[in-house]
Formats: structure tokens, sequence, C-alpha cells
């Protein structure tokens, strides 16, 4: 028993009353008592967390129905030896564990005489059924992501990796909500070494409670200031089953639709699973075509206020002219204007996120027809200036997950241009490069393959080559772990 437990107390009066205690009187928590083999018990429950018909078919018909024993001994040994009623039968040997288990939609018996009690996994809450994920699409692959039950997300996983070499560990964190939390990893594939740093880093959660990924993504990740996040999320499980096969470790968090990727590699950001559904030709063009955007997106304002206002030689004589006559009438710098034009689109883009659905479409008639219309046409903003952030703002979106770092270097590039032109974007961009080669987790380089250099892992990062090719490389993170 460990220290500071409530035990589980051979009187049945004493453990009921402890646990309307504990629970201060809560409605949802039932406690059915009840004589079965001449024995007083009590199958304690939480409303809206278990299935009603299983409870009655699984657990009390067969109970209510045991011949006269003995004692409480004889009779939890008849039901776990001789009666199945469920899978899943913890026993529980503290109120604190007991707890746990009808919070997670289980039902615990407790009988007179027993200082033990046990549990039946006879879930039934709600959840939402598997779905195609919002945030990654793709075409040719699977329409199935992950949801906010773990067990759910779990069978996913494993109906994709039928080996038992894929490992998935339970455990709880948050001292007030008890959170369910599975480490998912391949045994023969991830080194050692990280595992047991990553059991370190959980160890040292104290949080009171876990709503979100983000609670504990900061736990897993290196103390240092970073631009680009050292782990990655997915929704998707046939994403996450090739992160596992490549010696990644994943964390799933009960409530969340989301799982955390650790390490998480750069140029994943540009891969989709649609890559290996089409010829390797298209798939590189594709993925050339969002590397292009990425770059067009951090650097185009920047670029264009830059050249504009400090280094209009770099333009030929009909392109000058045709931007001095577009910001001759303009009010505003052109770093002015374009600060102007990206914080509005930020603000139209959070209230179409935080509003209803069905006020979107107000949302864009309002700042596509009228704000943007009426600012280019009453001269506050120039049409070139106003083409070149909607190109950068589209080319974002290419990339979703790198799209919050995006938005904040965007505005860093262009308060850079347009103070110290292409010196000032130059300095920037080198600091922002050594920031990202120097950002790593547990060893493992963010930059790998490209920074240090692994001509293997080429073959499916600067071009897609073909699978006959690709199951021959066997690239792992147990290279960076030699």
């Amino acid at each position: 028993m460990e220290e500071g437990k409530t035990a589980v107390m051979p009187s049945l009066s004493c453990d009921i009353a402890r646990i309307r205690q504990m629970s201060g009187g809560s409605s949802d928590i039932l406690i059915n008592e009840f004589v079965t083999g001449g024995i007083s018990c009590a199958l304690v429950c939480c409303e809206g967390m278990i299935s009603a018909s299983l409870i009655t078919e699984l657990i009390f018909e067969p109970i209510t129905g045991i011949e006269e024993k003995n004692d409480a001994q004889e009779l939890f040994h008849y039901i776990k030896e001789e009666l199945l009623l469920s899978v899943d039968r913890p026993v529980v040997s503290d109120l604190e564990s007991a707890f746990r288990l009808i919070h997670s939609g289980f039902a615990v018996l407790f009988a007179e005489g027993a200082a033990e009690a046990l549990g039946f996994g006879v879930q039934g809450y709600q959840s939402r059924g598997v779905q195609e994920p919002d945030g990654e699409g793709n075409i040719m692959g699977a329409h199935e992501g992950f949801t906010e039950t773990i067990r759910t997300n779990m069978s996913q996983i494993r109906r994709r990796l039928k080996t038992p070499g894929l490992v998935m560990e339970l455990m709880q964190k948050g001292e007030k909500s008890k959170t369910d939390l599975c480490l998912c990893y391949m045994k023969d594939r991830v080194p050692k070494r990280l595992m047991a740093e990553i059991r370190r880093s959980l160890d040292r959660i104290k949080l009171e409670t876990i709503l979100t990924t983000g609670y504990i993504r900061p736990f897993v990740e290196n103390r240092r200031f970073e631009i680009f996040s050292s782990t990655g999320v997915t929704e998707r499980p046939d994403v996450l089953c090739s992160k596992l096969i490549e010696g990644r470790v994943a964390i799933l968090v009960d409530g969340v639709p989301f799982a955390i990727v650790i390490p998480k590699l750069f140029c994943e950001s540009f891969q989709t699973l649609d890559d290996y559904a089409f010829k390797p030709y298209y798939a590189t063009f594709m993925r050339w075509l969002k590397y292009g955007a990425f770059l067009m997106s951090v650097l185009l304002p920047a670029v264009y206020a830059a050249i504009v206002m400090y280094h209009p030689e770099l333009l030929n004589t009909t392109l000058f002219m045709l931007l001095v006559d577009a910001e001759k009438s303009a009010p505003l710098s052109i770093m002015t204007e374009s600060l102007f034009v990206l914080l509005m689109y930020e603000v139209i883009r959070e209230a179409g996120v935080r509003l209803p659905k069905p006020a979107g479409g107000a949302v864009s008639i309002i700042s596509g027809l009228i704000i943007g219309d009426s600012a280019v046409k009453s001269g506050l903003v120039s049409t070139p200036l106003l083409t070149m952030t909607a190109l950068a703002v589209l080319g974002g979106l290419v990339v979703p997950e790198l799209n919050p770092a995006v938005t904040v270097l965007r505005f860093a590039f262009l308060i850079a241009g347009g103070m110290l032109g292409l010196f000032g974007i130059s300095l920037l961009a080198c600091a922002v490069l050594v920031n990202i080669c120097a950002t790593e987790d547990y060893g493992f380089p963010y930059t790998a393959p490209l920074s240090p250099f692994r001509k293997r892992g080429m073959s499916d990062t600067a071009y897609r080559t073909d699978m006959r090719k690709m199951q021959e490389r066997d690239f792992t993170v147990e290279e960076y772990y030699e």
C-alpha cells in the first residue's frame, strides 16, 4: 500500500461511508447495495460512464445468482475463477485506485469482509465516431482520424501494426484529472536511451490537469528557445504508424484527437501520405512546390518592402513605374501598409475560427468584399502590396503545421526588411537558420537528414524515390544514437 492511500476496509458500511465522503455526495456516483451468496455487497459506478445493458447482462445477472458462500474471500475467488463477467477485471486495495476506475467507466464491487475490491470494465460513455481529419486531408489514403477516446485510438494503431513489437504503455498524469496517457513505440526499432529519457521527462510532469497536447509538449522538448517545435502532432493513425516504424515514440492523450510524435524532423512538415500514392516525379514536384510556398510565405512581403524602399535598382523600368503609380497615392509607408494588411488578415482569420460556422460566410463577405475592396479603392492599400500579402498568406496555408511559426516570422522579416532592407533580411535569415540547425530533441537533430547529412535519408527528403528502393534503405532514428 502506497503512503497516503486510503485502504479498502473489511467493513462494507465503512467503505460506503468513506466513498460518499470522498465524492462529496456527488450525484453521478451510484452505489447499489445488494446481497449475493449470503454476503452483503455494493457495486459502485459513475452515471454516464457505463453501459446500462452491459452492466445488467454481464454483472448484475451473473452475480445475483451466486449460491451461498462462506465468506467474502470465497465469493471473490469464485467470481475471479469461475465467472468471466468482463475482459478487464483489475483488483484494487485502496479507494483512490477504485475512484480512478469508477471515473474511467468501470463498475467496482465491494463486499463485507473483503480488504480489496474488484473492477469490471463496462464502459459505455458517449464518444465521437471515427471521422476524416480536418487538418490533414488526403486524396488516396485512408480517411480515418483519431478520436477523443484513447482506447479507440490505440485500436486504430494496432489494426495497422499487427506485430508484437508494437508496445503500448498506459499511465496516468495530472493530480486532479488523472488523464490517461499512452506511450507507443516499436521495441525493436526505438533506441533504449531515447525511451529512458522520454520516461524521465514524463516523470517531471506535476500538473493538476491535462486537457490538450500543449500541456505535455513543453516537458518533452528542450528548454532552449526554439522557433519551430521539436515535437510533432498528427491526427492520422497511418501517419503515426509510419513514424513508429522509423523508431519514433508517440504519446496519446485521452480526450484529445492528436498524437505527439517524438522526435520530429523539419522536412516532415512538407510530406504527406499522398506523396507515396502518386508517381515519384509528381511527389517530388509537389514537395518542392511546398518548399517554395514556405519561403514565399515567410519572405515575400519583406522582400517586396525592402526592394521598393531601398533597392529599386533591382527592378526593371516597366515594373518600377507600375509600382510607383500604385504607391504614390498611398498615405502610409510600404512597411506600415504591409503590417496593417497582415494584421487585418490575422484578425479576420481568428474571427473565422472562433465564430460559429454559420457566421463564417458573413466573415468572408465582410472581409473580402467590403474591407479588402474598400481599402484598395480608397487608396489606403495599393493593389501590388495586397497581392503580395495574399500570396504570402496563401503560401503559409500549404504547410499548416508550420503556420504559427510562419505567421510570426513573416512579421519579423517584414520589420527587418522595412528597416534595413535586404541586409536586414539576410541577418535575420542567418539567425533563424542557426536556431533551426541548433534545434534538437534528446540528441536527435531537427534538420536531419540534411544536417548532419545522411545520403540514405535524402531519398525521401530532397526527392521521393521509387518504393522498391525505399524498402531497402530502412532509415531509422537509431542512426543518430550510434
